[in-house]
């Protein structure tokens, strides 16, 4: 993993954690909230590597895709969302539309 700052990493963790259930948040929204909106990557990368206990599942890319290589990967992330009765399609995408959260 690239080097990316302690501080960042738990301004990234802190939006994570917060993301209710039944809403999903995009890399590049947690980066700008965490004031750095140029990190998108960044964010993904902290994803990848990140504590499991966060809800990881609740974070997509820019076009609602479930990202490859989180913790448990995409059929454990499509599994999760749907308990909370988010619909992802056979691609592992979500509707951001309806469900992206703006805090």
């Amino acid at each position: 993993m690239p080097r990316v700052d302690n501080e960042f990493k738990n301004k990234v963790y802190k939006v994570v954690s917060q993301i209710p259930q039944g809403r999903v948040m995009t890399y590049g929204q947690i980066a700008a909230l965490c004031g750095a909106a140029w990190a998108a990557w960044e964010v993904g990368q902290i994803a990848h590597f990140g504590p499991e206990y966060l809800p990881w599942q609740r974070v997509v890319n820019k076009k609602g895709y479930l990202a490859n290589g989180f913790p448990g990967g995409k059929e454990h992330h499509k599994i999760l969302l749907e308990t909370e009765g988010i619909v992802v399609n056979e691609e592992y995408q979500v509707n951001i539309k309806e469900l992206i959260w703006q805090p």
